[in-house]
């Protein structure tokens, strides 16, 4: 599938705000992948990456992983090892509302991921937190089973498959 965030604003100019949201411009772009697009699936989580590695254990196909992270800058919550595991599985993306690491592996890895910025130290593994649940972050809630678009320019939130 082919998008341009910009020609999707154009295009549903009048839905802006209402079924379409734009994410504020707040994260960095990984992964091999400049963009990419998904039903969302979400994960709230605190500092603690156990959730992650179970949903991306599972079948991704036409699927996002948003990750609402507190916005914690002290660990990471997606390392190399978890992009590769996404990517087999069929993952399209993940933002996470948090730090990746090992970015210069994951730009290799055919998956998009936009993420605050990076750090080295891992997560700690308790599996705490909340799934398919609303988050929000970024002036946009994202609710499971809505479509996340990503690209260089931006993010898009829709409450309805847009292309």
């Amino acid at each position: 599938m082919t998008f341009k965030t910009p020609d999707l604003c154009d295009e549903f100019e009048a839905e802006l705000g209402k079924t379409v949201r734009v994410v504020a411009p707040m994260f960095q772009r990984y992964g091999g992948r400049s963009s990419f697009s998904g039903e969302i699936v979400t994960l709230k989580i605190f500092e603690d990456n156990s959730l992650v590695r179970e949903a991306f254990g599972e079948n991704g196909k036409g699927k996002v992983l948003v990750i609402d992270g507190g916005g914690s800058l002290r660990c990471a919550l997606v390392g190399d090892q978890l992009a590769i595991l996404a990517r087999k599985n069929g993952w399209e993306g993940v933002v996470v509302y948090g730090c990746i690491r090992d970015s210069g592996d994951i730009n290799g890895i055919d998956i998009g991921v936009r993420a605050l910025n990076t750090h080295p130290q891992k997560s700690i593994k308790k599996g705490v937190g909340d799934r398919n649940i609303a988050v929000t972050f970024g002036g946009v809630t994202f609710n499971p089973g809505e479509y996340v678009y990503a690209d260089e320019d931006g993010v898009l939130v829709s409450s309805k498959t847009l292309c």
